[in-house]
């Protein structure tokens, strides 16, 4: 591809599937679960902390489906916790239920 002289340079966006559903998004539109060093999961809303991440839309439904059909686990590759579990359905809890809210 050649460019052509006076036009601006594209910008590169990071792309990303989510565990879920399997849609390919920018990252800034996804929410980023990490499996730190200590073995703690966490959601990293910055997308920058160390340790293994998987990615989810800001849905409820996606993050239900993949907490009940063990795509998070898998990704993370590791066993969700209780305490885990838990405080991941607590932050599905406070999403949208579609994108169409957002």
């Amino acid at each position: 591809m050649v460019k052509k002289k006076g036009q601006p340079k594209r910008k590169h966006v990071p792309l990303r599937t989510c565990v879920a559903c399997r849609e390919t998004k920018p990252k800034r539109e996804l929410v980023r679960v990490v499996l730190l060093p200590d073995g703690t999961i966490r959601v990293d809303e910055t997308g920058k902390q160390n340790g293994r991440g998987a990615y989810l839309c800001r849905q409820h439904s996606c993050w239900q489906k993949a907490l009940k059909q063990g795509s998070l686990k898998r990704a993370l590759r590791t066993q969700l916790t209780p305490e885990a579990f838990a405080a991941l359905e607590a932050y599905a809890g406070s999403l949208p239920v579609s994108c169409k809210e957002n």
